[in-house]
């Protein structure tokens, strides 16, 4: 099993970067931190397209979404949600990501104790975001370069919305995912008709958010989750599959009935940029790829074929489709914690029931900072 040095175990500048050049990697970073109002992180930005141009965010600082397990059963938030968006008021972070992943009907929800978004949930929902601002008035004076948004997601192949029991809805049969996750060949895909009035639901979903006060929502397109899967979809027929065209249909349908339902919602986007196919235990515990029987791994947005590399031929499209419809707002991470977790969060201990990491730590970071580097010099213009 391999034996990665600890972070902590790198006691000067010196130290890290020969870890760097042993592993050899590119990771600039600063030798010396710069604290204060002076440091990279504290600077404000301000946006440049779509409903939010020209507002401006106090700090580069960003809390990303959470995956409540401490919902209601019918979707509510309860204390502990409301003391956790406190926690973020109090954080100084002056964009919001999403603050919560949010289902945007009851059978996409990842657990049953969710948050749900409806007409009946939707003044709780409002009071969330208020719990937030208040906080963050009372610790920082003002709110008005603080920047607030809903992340909206249906589970797809991953949603429990009644309790440990998977009742995964699939665009496709993945032939390493069914097996791993015991779906049977017979269970059927969901439709295009189905498809329709999901898009219908994160259209309500965003007009109910926008009456609540938040100022954009996340169509979620990551970690194996159902936007996700449209964009690896390439093996299903139809309207929905297939073609990048038709594998970004969903996302382009979402965004056009957002902005005819909800005129003035700004849309964000967080996406799994890059993928590898599933991880197994090797013999030892140390995270091995599940071997496939076909010539090309074809099921990983921004890979290459192999299972384990990167092409982000498709991703630079996906940026661009952004761009031209003034998406300003993209969050970039990759992989699944269902099935790579390595790649998804680098680590040093796996999560309960998965492998040990397969390499440094570092090696993750490196990639992920590489890939969204390379995104933004695509299109530079996106945040």
């Amino acid at each position: 099993m391999p034996d990665y040095p600890r972070l902590a175990s790198f006691r000067t500048a010196e130290a890290f970067d020969a870890r760097l050049e042993e592993l050899e990697l590119e990771l600039p970073f600063d030798s010396e931190l710069t604290p204060g109002p002076d440091a990279p992180l504290a600077q404000p930005l301000t946006l440049k397209t779509g409903p939010l141009a020209g507002f401006t965010l106090g700090n580069r600082f960003c809390v990303l979404p959470m995956e409540g397990w401490d919902g209601t059963l019918d979707g509510r938030p309860t204390e502990l949600v409301e003391r956790r968006w406190e926690r973020f008021g109090l954080s100084g972070a002056k964009l919001i990501w999403g603050g919560e992943a949010v289902a945007v009907q009851a059978d996409g929800r990842a657990n049953p104790n969710q948050l749900l978004i409806t007409s009946e949930t939707v003044e709780e929902l409002a009071e969330l975001r208020r719990v937030l601002e208040l906080a963050h008035e009372q610790q920082f004076e003002t709110t008005a370069d603080l920047l607030i948004g809903l992340q909206l997601t249906h589970s797809g192949r991953f949603a429990r919305p009644t309790g440990k029991q998977m009742a995964p809805r699939i665009l496709y049969h993945h032939p390493l995912l069914d097996r791993k996750f015991g779906i049977d060949a017979d269970m059927p895909v969901i439709t295009d008709d189905y498809i329709r009035r999901l898009i219908e639901s994160f259209v309500k979903a965003a007009k109910l958010a926008q009456d609540a006060g938040y100022a954009f929502v996340d169509v979620k397109h990551c970690h194996g989750y159902l936007g996700h899967e449209f964009l690896t979809a390439t093996t299903r027929p139809g309207a929905y599959g297939g073609s990048f065209e038709n594998r970004t249909r969903f996302l382009r349908e979402v965004i056009e009935g957002i902005r005819a339902e909800a005129p003035g919602m700004a849309i964000g986007v967080r996406v799994s940029a890059f993928d590898f196919e599933p991880f197994q235990p090797g013999p030892d515990g140390t995270g091995i790829p599940t071997p496939f029987e076909t010539s090309t791994y074809d099921f990983a947005f921004g890979g290459d074929g192999t299972g384990v590399g990167l092409d982000l031929t498709e991703p630079f499209a996906f940026m661009d489709l952004l761009a031209e419809r003034e998406i300003e707002l993209v969050c970039i991470t990759g992989g699944s914690p269902y099935y790579n977790p390595h790649i998804q969060r680098p680590a040093l201990f796996p999560p309960s029931d998965g492998y040990q990491p397969p390499e440094d730590p570092l090696v993750g970071v490196a990639r992920q900072i590489a890939v969204t580097a390379a995104l933004k010099a695509h299109q530079p213009e996106l945040v």
